[in-house]
């Protein structure tokens, strides 16, 4: 859910204040919670997106969803108590938390199809033995990655000196100046599909450079690892914010041209990681995701909120089919 109750409301709001990208507003319900612009996705938000196929299709969605039956949500109560509540009490129809769905799966069996230890894990066992910590850097499948802050990526992680597991798409893995060569010792980059859980959950991963998809968010949680936030889409500011300012699992980046989804130097990707893996920050975020995971386990064994929840759901459907 992460604050989607306050998307129901943004379009007036930025409709009164004229749209302005970065002024700084409160929701009644939340007024702890200072949101702008920058953090709702441009259809909810750009003036340039009214009345387009794209905003109609938004609309007819939320539209289906109000008239639904209820909705599923991957996630914890004790998460977010309290806009679980309010999306029920004021704006519906009812969520049940029945989350982390990632808990529901079996462990990670760290081997390929032919019994062999996938070479990423190898990698990851070695650094293990050498007592380093390893931040994992992914962004997920869908957010366009420019080559100029791929370089940016590069180079702020090469003069961390922090160990790092990068997966990168095909396209962002271009290698024209040997960067692969000079952090070999150190960096290992990823060039095809992995199970996140699987290096999430490794020992030696003790940081999460992630554009916040709510299932990274998730896994992350699950595997008590804490995340440095680099938002680009969707949902995924206001997941950041509550991965941030609300649940305190993470630190964010900061955006160099102040939009939501714009430019980090490789100056400040270095601080922040550094920050993440040796500072003072990263050791009070690490200390609290191990007690949020702690609590995401406890919510769906048995007893727990998303077991009620769950359990809930199936008999309140079960009374509805034998009416």
């Amino acid at each position: 859910m992460a604050l989607s109750f306050a998307v129901s409301q943004s379009r007036q709001l930025f409709i009164d204040m004229g749209w302005d990208n970065k002024k700084l507003f409160t929701i009644p319900s939340v007024p702890w919670i200072k949101f702008s612009r920058n953090d709702f996705d441009a259809v909810f938000v750009d003036p340039e997106y009214q009345n387009t196929e794209h905003s109609e299709y938004v609309s007819e969605q939320i539209q289906a969803t109000g008239k639904s039956y209820g909705i599923i949500v991957n996630s914890f109560y004790e998460l977010e108590s309290v806009y679980a509540d309010y999306w029920s009490r004021e704006i519906g129809p009812k969520a049940w938390c029945v989350g982390p769905l990632c808990l529901s799966a079996p462990p990670p069996q760290n081997k390929a199809e032919n019994g062999q230890t996938r070479s990423w894990i190898q990698w990851l066992d070695g650094k293990q033995e050498e007592g380093k910590a390893v931040l994992y850097v992914a962004f997920g499948s869908q957010a366009d990655i420019s080559r100029e802050q791929i370089k940016q990526i590069e180079i702020g992680l090469e003069k961390s000196g922090v160990h790092f597991l990068w997966v990168v798409r095909n396209k962002q893995a271009e290698d024209d100046d040997g960067f692969e060569h000079r952090v070999r010792d150190r960096g290992l980059l990823v060039k095809e599909w992995v199970d996140q859980r699987e290096i999430l959950e490794h020992s030696s991963v003790q940081g999460f450079l992630s554009h916040c998809g709510w299932n990274s968010v998730m896994e992350s949680i699950c595997a008590h690892v804490p995340i440095l936030a680099w938002p680009m889409m969707a949902d995924q500011p206001l997941n950041a914010k509550m991965v941030v300012e609300e649940i305190e699992i993470g630190l964010r980046l900061e955006i160099f041209d102040g939009s939501g989804n714009g430019f980090v130097s490789w100056e400040h990707l270095e601080k922040m990681v550094k920050e993440l893996m040796e500072g003072e920050m990263g050791k009070k975020v690490r200390k609290k995701v191990k007690e949020i995971g702690g609590a995401a386990a406890k919510a769906v064994a048995e007893g727990g909120s998303s077991w009620k929840a769950l359990n809930e759901l199936i008999n309140e459907l079960h009374a509805e089919t034998v009416k």
